[in-house]
Parts: structure tokens; sequence; C-alpha cells
């Protein structure tokens, strides 16, 4: 089965900072493109969609254009950039509009797990990201489960943006939380132009004893509450490493999802990925 990731990061401290990882000792080190290749290596990978993480605010324009620029690159499978933004600045527009237009720059994503409530709230935060629908942009939301009403606040003010609900939302996985989780899932569901990257859970489990039967109850409500056609794999890798590798973290929610046949798991890991990003 080909895949499509359609959430992956890479970092190079050489270039970039990345004032977060300094807390986060497995990962606070550079994580490249032939070492993406090399996690990925024997899985069919096709294409991939590179998702911000974070760089330090003074390094965000950067960072893009050097991501822009690697995508432009026929050596590798990276085919989308979301790019790191900051809604709730004054500046939003004049930032995008120094990116839009370039083939590859497929989105928009401001981390809003790392925030207070409010700036995800904020009137100058939705008003700009309700003007991405003006550049065809959609828009990552990455929240905490106990944030998600301020997604579903931000998605219910901007109808015309696409969005796609990062690593289903943040659950409680190793806590084994679905409530009031899952009510919130099925609540943002409802939105039609909302969708969910089924990534991340496993980074959110156990690390030295998940199994793929504690991301099931998670993995088939979010599939559940948003169908087959809105739902699109991600392996959040060098993020999942936390817990598990590339290959593992693919084969468990192969291993979850198998008895929905190969016409689902086709659009879970490929077909879907490849139409909400505008894939090639």
């Amino acid at each position: 089965m080909q895949i499509v990731d359609a959430h992956q990061h890479l970092w190079d401290l050489d270039r970039f900072r990345y004032s977060w990882l300094d807390s986060l000792p497995p990962l606070n080190r550079s994580f490249r493109m032939p070492d993406y290749l090399a996690a990925a290596e024997g899985l069919n990978l096709v294409k991939s969609v590179h998702l911000e993480a974070d760089v330090d605010e003074p390094d965000m324009l950067e960072e893009t254009r050097h991501l822009l620029a690697l995508a432009d690159q026929p050596d590798n499978p990276l085919e989308g950039i979301v790019a790191c933004g900051r809604p709730e600045s004054e500046d939003f527009r004049s930032y995008v509009d120094q990116i839009a237009g370039h083939r590859r720059l497929k989105g928009i994503r401001r981390g809003l797990h790392t925030q207070a409530d409010e700036v995800g709230q904020g009137v100058r935060f939705i008003n700009n990201v309700a003007s991405l629908s003006d550049y065809g942009l959609s828009f990552d939301i990455c929240v905490l489960a106990r944030q998600l009403p301020v997604a579903i606040n931000l998605v219910s003010k901007c109808p015309d943006v696409v969005f796609i609900l990062d690593h289903c939302g943040v659950p409680q996985v190793k806590e084994k939380n679905l409530d009031p989780w899952r009510s919130y899932i099925t609540e943002i569901a409802r939105f039609p132009n909302v969708s969910c990257k089924i990534s991340g859970l496993v980074a959110y489990a156990d690390p030295q004893r998940w199994t793929a039967e504690d991301l099931r109850p998670f993995v088939e409500h979010a599939i559940a509450s948003f169908g087959w056609d809105r739902v699109l794999f991600g392996s959040d890798w060098p993020v999942c490493t936390l817990s598990a590798s590339y290959r593992q973290w693919v084969e468990a929610l192969q291993a979850i999802t198998q008895g929905a046949g190969d016409l689902n798991q086709k659009k879970l890991f490929y077909d879907n990925a490849v139409r909400l990003y505008r894939l090639s």
C-alpha cells in the first residue's frame, strides 16, 4: 500500500532555533531529510507533508522558505508545506503575502496546545484565520483535548476555511481518558469543513508499554465521527519516536483499521491526504 504521510517534521539546529526542544533531550538534535527517509524505509512512502515545528519566531520566514526550497527538490517525497504563522499578530497577512503563491505551500498552523486559550479565541486571530480562504490555504488545528471547545468556536466562525485537526485533538491516551474528548470530537466532526489527522496518538501513549489496543478506541471514535473520507494518516515523526518507530506506528494503525477493508485503508493512508492538501 502506498503511503502519504500528512504530518512529518524536520528541524536543522545548525540553521534555526527551536527553544522548546531544550526541555526534550531525546528530540534536541537535528532531524533532517536523510533521517526521515531512513525511518520510513521499506514502507512505500510516496509523498509527505511537512508541518511547522514551532521554530522560534525570528526564524519563521526563513525556515518556511528553506522548507519550500527543499520541497522543490526531486530527491525526496516532500510535496506540501504547512507553514508556521501567528494569526494573533496584526502583521499576519503581510507575512502570508511573502510566502503565498508557492505551489508547495498548502496551509498554515499555529500551535495552540502550548498557548493560553485566549490566543485562539481572539477576534484578530479568528479574522486572520478566516482570511486564509482568500489564499486557498488550509489551517491545521493543534489543541489539547481540553481546548477542543476553542477549536469548535474557531471553525464555527470560519466556514470557508478548510481545517485539519491534528493528532485527533490530542487525547490523553496513556491515562485512557476518553471523556470529554469523545463528545468534543463528535461535535467538531459535525462541521463539514473539518477533517481529522490520525497522528500523534502513539506519542501520547505509555512509551514503554503501549499496544495497538490502547490506541484503538481513540482511532475508532475519530473515524466513526469524521467518516472515512475525512481522516488522514500522519506519522508525527520524529515526535513519534518518543514511544515508537515510524514502522511500529504505521503497523499499529494498519492493524487497527484492517477490518475496514482495502478501500477505506487507502483513503486513510493515501487518497484523503492527496485531496485535502491538494498534492500533485
